[in-house]
């Protein structure tokens, strides 16, 4: 892998879709760089820090979020002379959003007044009232024909489908949800999923037309859902829980048909390979640096003379210099392993305990979870085996994890000078050149040619070579 230099940002950065530039937010500018030269393309100055940055999904236009004015700037990469700026006054701003065609801004006043849709071609403005959530409730249709929008009125959850080429409402119904928490659409478009709070367990289905397909209730007491995600074939849909277990439905039946436990010891029988991150120290083999005894007792004559800065002092300082320091590596163990786990206390909100993490591969064959109980252990479940694949498990608690939209590959950050990648054949270590140089975060762009690696204060990019095309990584293998 080959990394860039270090280049400050100050809050978001990402690819645009079309990977051929990286936003990023340097205080009050926003500054886009060309993906391949990195060099500067465009450079727009904004009334306030900006705390928000979103690409439209034609790679065109991009708007800013400026948060605590509030207000929403946004600007055009083909037209640099035209600007947009959105400001709702003392309604204020606490999310914005593209819509699907590129050409409208979605705004979510404060204390969810209401959503507001405005048009970049006219002054054409459409309002729905009563919008359940900020910056969630809201799904697009993967034609981009259409939108959900959940709202709440009289002490009931809606959902309300709007047109995205004229921004009427098409319909609207009630939901079993006690407090609606998030809403999907499917990415075949068929169906929409909708979770209730983690104090109800509800997982519901919805066809368009309003009909509940299934609701799904895997227990009653306790938390319930923390995490939903659609596989992106459309046939599973993942349900993580409070309960630290993972659970699959079908969406012919809309039931479980596999359940994953995330325990903290894990025993045999077990097919998965078990992946420790080790520091292995640095050795200096002295005799590669000393040609023969005789060299040393040259020197060692040499010293008594009264020469200085001979070759044994060389090595000396080589030898000095590398003490305490170490080579980061995965090591292969053995099962029964027990995996690091946190007890959240009990006489505290949200504790740190279930499925707080999780993502398809590509191919929707894997998916990875996190425990949040257990935060240096990441899974890797194989579907189609409907068994464990892998455990990767870090010294330090994983901050963020992401698959190459192009194939099974999956690459981690823990805070550390490290990324670690995972693909079906085995797990390894790559070490970041750049000095004083933390990844706290990662991103793909759309082709998988490239990472954006984030620091506190900086950020840097790393080509990362295309995967071998052979069987090994095959998806039938």
């Amino acid at each position: 892998m080959e990394f860039t230099e270090a280049y400050k940002q100050t809050g978001p950065c990402c690819f645009s879709p079309n990977s051929r530039y990286i936003a990023v937010a340097v205080d009050y500018r926003l500054v886009i760089r060309d993906t391949l030269s990195f060099k500067v393309v465009q450079l727009f100055s904004c009334l306030d820090k900006i705390s928000h940055v979103e690409w439209a999904n034609d790679s065109e236009y991009i708007l800013c979020g400026l948060y605590k004015r509030p207000m929403i700037q946004a600007w055009s990469l083909t037209q640099p002379e035209w600007t947009c700026k959105i400001d709702e006054g003392p309604a204020g701003i606490a999310y914005a959003r593209w819509s699907p065609d590129s050409r409208h801004i979605l705004t979510t006043s404060d204390f969810q007044l209401r959503l507001t849709v405005r048009s970049l071609l006219n002054t054409a403005c459409v309002h729905v009232q009563g919008p359940k959530h900020g910056s969630k409730g809201v799904s697009f249709t993967k034609d981009g024909k259409f939108a959900a929008i959940c709202t709440r009125r009289d002490c009931k959850d809606y959902v309300n489908l709007l047109s995205c080429h004229t921004w009427e409402i098409m319909g609207a119904f009630a939901v079993d949800t006690l407090d609606l928490a998030d809403i999907e659409w499917s990415p075949d478009d068929s169906a929409i999923v909708i979770w209730d709070s983690p104090l109800e367990y509800k997982v519901l289905i919805y066809s368009p037309d309003g009909r509940c397909l299934s609701k799904y209730q895997a227990y009653e007491s306790g938390l319930g859902v923390k995490s939903v995600s659609w596989s992106p074939c459309g046939q599973y849909l993942a349900v993580g829980s409070y309960d630290q277990m993972l659970r699959v439905l079908n969406h012919l039946t809309w039931k479980t048909f596999a359940e994953f436990m995330h325990l903290s010891t894990v025993r045999g029988p077990c097919c998965a390979a078990v992946f420790k991150e080790v520091d292995e120290p640095l050795h200096l083999n002295m005799s590669e640096l000393c040609s023969s005894d005789e060299f040393l007792q040259g020197n060692s004559g040499k010293r008594k003379s009264g020469v200085s800065h001979s070759e044994m002092d060389i090595v000396r300082q080589i030898e000095y210099l590398i003490q305490g320091h170490f080579r980061v590596m995965y090591e292969v163990t053995e099962v029964p392993i027990s995996l690091p786990f946190q007890k959240p206390p009990a006489d505290k909100p949200n504790p740190k305990q279930g499925i707080g993490l999780m993502s398809w591969s590509k191919d929707s064959r894997y998916i990875y979870t996190r425990n949040d109980s257990m935060p240096t252990a990441l899974w890797i479940w194989d579907i189609h085996h409907l068994e464990l694949a892998a455990i990767l498990v870090q010294k330090d608690p994983i901050r963020a994890a992401a698959w190459d939209p192009t194939c099974s590959r999956l690459v981690l950050c823990t805070g550390s000078s490290h990324l670690y990648m995972w693909t079906p054949s085995g797990a390894y270590c790559v070490s970041n050149p750049l000095p004083q140089f933390n990844i706290n975060d990662l991103k793909w762009n759309s082709d998988g040619s490239c990472l954006l690696l984030k620091d506190k204060d900086s950020f840097c990019c790393a080509a990362v070579p295309l995967m071998p095309e052979s069987s090994e990584y095959s998806s039938d293998d």
